[in-house]
Protein backbone atom coordinates (compact mmCIF):
# COMPACT_ATOMS: atom_id res chain seq x y z
CA UNK A 1 0.00 0.00 0.00
CA UNK A 2 1.41 3.68 -0.51
CA UNK A 3 0.91 6.03 2.23
CA UNK A 4 -1.21 9.08 1.49
CA UNK A 5 -0.28 11.46 5.12
CA UNK A 6 3.22 10.86 6.20
CA UNK A 7 4.41 12.45 10.25
CA UNK A 8 8.29 11.99 10.12
CA UNK A 9 9.90 13.31 13.27
CA UNK A 10 7.21 16.11 13.91
CA UNK A 11 7.79 18.67 16.69
CA UNK A 12 5.86 21.48 18.39
CA UNK A 13 6.54 22.74 21.36
CA UNK A 14 5.73 26.08 23.41
CA UNK A 15 8.37 27.26 25.74
CA UNK A 16 8.18 23.76 28.11
CA UNK A 17 4.98 22.48 27.28
CA UNK A 18 5.71 20.03 24.37
CA UNK A 19 2.57 18.98 22.12
CA UNK A 20 4.35 16.67 19.93
CA UNK A 21 6.98 14.90 20.50
CA UNK A 22 8.85 13.67 17.54
CA UNK A 23 5.98 11.74 16.08
CA UNK A 24 6.49 9.53 13.08
CA UNK A 25 3.54 7.71 11.36
CA UNK A 26 2.19 6.98 8.37
CA UNK A 27 -1.86 6.05 6.79
CA UNK A 28 -2.15 4.27 3.82
CA UNK A 29 -4.37 4.94 1.10
CA UNK A 30 -8.06 3.87 2.28
CA UNK A 31 -7.02 3.60 5.70
CA UNK A 32 -9.08 4.24 8.96
CA UNK A 33 -6.39 4.96 11.82
CA UNK A 34 -7.79 5.84 15.22
CA UNK A 35 -6.58 7.78 17.65
CA UNK A 36 -6.28 7.67 22.04
CA UNK A 37 -5.20 9.51 24.00
CA UNK A 38 -6.08 11.60 28.08
CA UNK A 39 -7.03 15.05 27.07
CA UNK A 40 -4.30 17.17 26.91
CA UNK A 41 -2.38 14.72 25.28
CA UNK A 42 -2.07 16.58 22.24
CA UNK A 43 -3.91 14.74 19.89
CA UNK A 44 -6.07 18.32 17.91
CA UNK A 45 -2.51 19.86 18.17
CA UNK A 46 -1.83 16.57 15.84
CA UNK A 47 -4.79 17.58 13.99
CA UNK A 48 -3.50 21.55 13.55
CA UNK A 49 0.00 20.50 12.35
CA UNK A 50 -1.55 18.35 9.88
CA UNK A 51 -3.82 20.79 8.88
CA UNK A 52 -1.28 23.67 9.10
CA UNK A 53 -2.89 26.11 11.47
CA UNK A 54 0.22 25.60 13.42
CA UNK A 55 3.60 24.95 11.88
CA UNK A 56 5.75 22.40 13.41
CA UNK A 57 9.11 23.26 14.89
CA UNK A 58 10.77 20.23 13.40
CA UNK A 59 10.10 17.47 11.41
CA UNK A 60 8.11 16.86 8.20
CA UNK A 61 4.75 16.21 6.84
CA UNK A 62 3.75 15.06 3.40
CA UNK A 63 0.91 14.12 1.26
CA UNK A 64 1.50 11.45 -1.22
CA UNK A 65 4.82 11.61 -0.75
CA UNK A 66 5.19 15.50 -1.23
CA UNK A 67 6.65 17.81 1.62
CA UNK A 68 3.65 20.16 2.50
CA UNK A 69 5.49 21.21 5.97
CA UNK A 70 5.78 24.67 4.46
CA UNK A 71 2.37 25.38 3.01
CA UNK A 72 -0.66 26.73 4.26
CA UNK A 73 -3.60 25.84 5.75
CA UNK A 74 -5.74 26.78 2.49
CA UNK A 75 -3.39 25.03 0.18
CA UNK A 76 -3.77 22.01 2.58
CA UNK A 77 -7.05 21.58 2.15
CA UNK A 78 -7.43 22.36 -1.25
CA UNK A 79 -4.73 19.28 -1.64
CA UNK A 80 -7.18 17.08 -0.34
CA UNK A 81 -7.47 17.34 3.63
CA UNK A 82 -10.19 18.31 6.01
CA UNK A 83 -10.93 18.33 9.24
CA UNK A 84 -13.81 18.28 11.52
CA UNK A 85 -13.45 20.60 14.73
CA UNK A 86 -14.25 19.23 18.22
CA UNK A 87 -16.10 22.38 19.53
CA UNK A 88 -18.11 22.79 15.90
CA UNK A 89 -18.26 26.65 15.19
CA UNK A 90 -20.32 26.96 11.66
CA UNK A 91 -21.24 29.91 10.30
CA UNK A 92 -24.46 30.89 12.10
CA UNK A 93 -25.75 33.66 10.09
CA UNK A 94 -25.66 31.13 7.44
CA UNK A 95 -28.22 28.43 6.04
CA UNK A 96 -27.29 24.52 6.39
CA UNK A 97 -26.87 24.83 2.42
CA UNK A 98 -24.73 27.53 2.20
CA UNK A 99 -22.24 26.33 4.82
CA UNK A 100 -21.51 23.12 3.23
CA UNK A 101 -21.71 25.37 -0.16
CA UNK A 102 -18.55 27.49 1.41
CA UNK A 103 -16.71 23.96 1.79
CA UNK A 104 -17.64 22.66 -1.50
CA UNK A 105 -16.53 25.80 -3.82
CA UNK A 106 -13.31 27.13 -1.23
CA UNK A 107 -12.10 23.42 -0.45
CA UNK A 108 -13.42 21.61 -3.70
CA UNK A 109 -13.11 23.66 -5.95
CA UNK A 110 -16.61 23.44 -7.06
CA UNK A 111 -19.50 25.61 -8.85
CA UNK A 112 -22.25 25.66 -9.94
CA UNK A 113 -24.68 22.42 -10.61
CA UNK A 114 -21.75 20.52 -9.61
CA UNK A 115 -21.24 22.32 -6.28
CA UNK A 116 -25.23 21.80 -5.54
CA UNK A 117 -25.23 18.05 -6.67
CA UNK A 118 -22.25 17.51 -3.83
CA UNK A 119 -23.65 19.02 -1.16
CA UNK A 120 -27.33 17.89 -1.77
CA UNK A 121 -25.69 14.34 -1.36
CA UNK A 122 -23.52 14.57 1.46
CA UNK A 123 -26.30 16.58 3.10
CA UNK A 124 -28.75 13.32 2.77
CA UNK A 125 -25.67 10.94 3.85
CA UNK A 126 -25.17 12.81 7.17
CA UNK A 127 -29.31 13.60 7.83
CA UNK A 128 -29.37 16.81 7.20
CA UNK A 129 -31.06 17.61 4.33
CA UNK A 130 -34.71 18.29 5.79
CA UNK A 131 -32.68 21.30 7.06
CA UNK A 132 -30.66 22.57 4.40
CA UNK A 133 -32.75 25.75 4.70
CA UNK A 134 -32.46 26.28 8.35
CA UNK A 135 -30.13 28.81 9.87
CA UNK A 136 -27.25 27.13 11.45
CA UNK A 137 -27.02 28.97 14.82
CA UNK A 138 -30.41 27.38 15.44
CA UNK A 139 -28.96 23.76 15.29
CA UNK A 140 -28.70 21.79 18.33
CA UNK A 141 -25.04 20.98 19.61
CA UNK A 142 -25.67 16.93 17.86
CA UNK A 143 -27.10 18.66 14.37
CA UNK A 144 -23.47 20.98 14.51
CA UNK A 145 -21.91 18.37 14.68
CA UNK A 146 -23.21 16.60 12.03
CA UNK A 147 -22.82 20.00 10.06
CA UNK A 148 -19.32 19.47 10.89
CA UNK A 149 -18.99 16.16 9.08
CA UNK A 150 -21.31 17.74 6.35
CA UNK A 151 -18.59 20.28 5.82
CA UNK A 152 -15.56 18.32 5.91
CA UNK A 153 -17.04 15.59 2.91
CA UNK A 154 -17.78 18.79 1.10
CA UNK A 155 -14.24 19.64 0.88
CA UNK A 156 -14.17 16.04 -1.20
CA UNK A 157 -11.02 14.98 1.02
CA UNK A 158 -8.41 12.22 0.20
CA UNK A 159 -7.74 12.45 3.77
CA UNK A 160 -10.75 13.38 6.57
CA UNK A 161 -9.75 14.26 9.58
CA UNK A 162 -12.39 13.59 12.42
CA UNK A 163 -12.03 15.10 16.27
CA UNK A 164 -14.83 13.21 18.87
CA UNK A 165 -17.38 13.59 16.19
CA UNK A 166 -18.96 10.87 17.82
CA UNK A 167 -18.79 13.07 21.15
CA UNK A 168 -22.11 13.59 22.71
CA UNK A 169 -24.34 11.39 20.44
CA UNK A 170 -26.85 8.90 21.27
CA UNK A 171 -25.86 5.01 21.12
CA UNK A 172 -28.36 5.53 18.11
CA UNK A 173 -26.90 8.65 16.91
CA UNK A 174 -23.87 7.06 16.98
CA UNK A 175 -24.07 3.84 15.17
CA UNK A 176 -25.77 5.90 12.22
CA UNK A 177 -22.80 7.94 11.96
CA UNK A 178 -20.91 4.91 11.54
CA UNK A 179 -22.72 3.77 8.87
CA UNK A 180 -21.96 7.35 7.45
CA UNK A 181 -18.34 6.81 8.42
CA UNK A 182 -18.04 3.26 6.79
CA UNK A 183 -19.61 5.07 4.12
CA UNK A 184 -16.98 7.21 3.38
CA UNK A 185 -14.59 4.77 3.50
CA UNK A 186 -15.96 3.02 0.58
CA UNK A 187 -15.24 6.15 -1.48
CA UNK A 188 -11.58 5.82 -1.00
CA UNK A 189 -11.15 8.18 1.59
CA UNK A 190 -8.34 7.87 3.94
CA UNK A 191 -9.30 8.95 7.37
CA UNK A 192 -8.08 9.64 11.38
CA UNK A 193 -10.16 10.15 14.22
CA UNK A 194 -10.03 10.71 17.33
CA UNK A 195 -12.16 9.47 19.55
CA UNK A 196 -13.02 9.07 22.94
CA UNK A 197 -16.42 7.24 22.28
CA UNK A 198 -13.91 3.92 21.93
CA UNK A 199 -16.69 1.38 21.51
CA UNK A 200 -17.19 3.58 17.84
CA UNK A 201 -13.93 3.92 16.89
CA UNK A 202 -13.09 0.20 17.17
CA UNK A 203 -15.94 -0.60 15.01
CA UNK A 204 -14.26 1.89 12.33
CA UNK A 205 -10.52 1.58 12.35
CA UNK A 206 -7.78 -0.68 10.74
CA UNK A 207 -5.00 0.30 13.56
CA UNK A 208 -4.81 2.26 16.40
CA UNK A 209 -2.08 4.78 17.57
CA UNK A 210 -2.43 5.95 21.33
CA UNK A 211 -0.34 9.55 22.28
CA UNK A 212 0.60 10.52 25.78
CA UNK A 213 1.90 14.29 26.13
CA UNK A 214 2.65 14.42 22.44
CA UNK A 215 4.14 11.13 22.33
CA UNK A 216 3.14 8.06 20.41
CA UNK A 217 3.29 5.26 22.71
CA UNK A 218 1.35 2.78 20.77
CA UNK A 219 1.18 1.78 17.13
CA UNK A 220 -0.82 -1.49 15.89
CA UNK A 221 -4.24 -3.61 15.74
CA UNK A 222 -6.68 -2.42 17.57
CA UNK A 223 -7.23 -5.68 20.03
CA UNK A 224 -3.19 -5.49 20.15
CA UNK A 225 -2.99 -1.65 21.05
CA UNK A 226 -5.72 -1.92 24.04
CA UNK A 227 -4.65 -4.93 25.63
CA UNK A 228 -0.72 -3.02 25.63
CA UNK A 229 0.07 -2.38 29.43
CA UNK A 230 1.48 0.63 28.81
CA UNK A 231 -2.08 1.97 26.99
CA UNK A 232 -4.78 0.62 29.99
CA UNK A 233 -2.19 2.21 32.65
CA UNK A 234 -1.99 5.44 31.11
CA UNK A 235 -5.19 6.09 28.76
CA UNK A 236 -7.45 3.82 30.61
CA UNK A 237 -6.43 4.18 34.25
CA UNK A 238 -5.81 1.05 35.01
CA UNK A 239 -2.78 -0.52 37.35
CA UNK A 240 -1.22 -3.38 35.67
CA UNK A 241 0.48 -6.19 37.51
CA UNK A 242 2.92 -8.98 36.50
Amino acid sequence: MTAILELDGVGKAYGAIVVADHQSWALEEGEALGVLGPNGAGKTSMFNLVTGTIRADRGAIRLGGQDISAWSAPKRCRAGIARSFQVPQPFAAMTIFENVSVASTQGAGLTGADSDELCLDVLARTGLLKKANAMAGSLTLLERKRLELARALCARPRVLLLDEIAGGLTERECHSLIDTIREVRATGVSIVWIEHVVHALLAVVDRLIVIDFGRKIADGPPRTVMESREVQEIYMGIVAHD
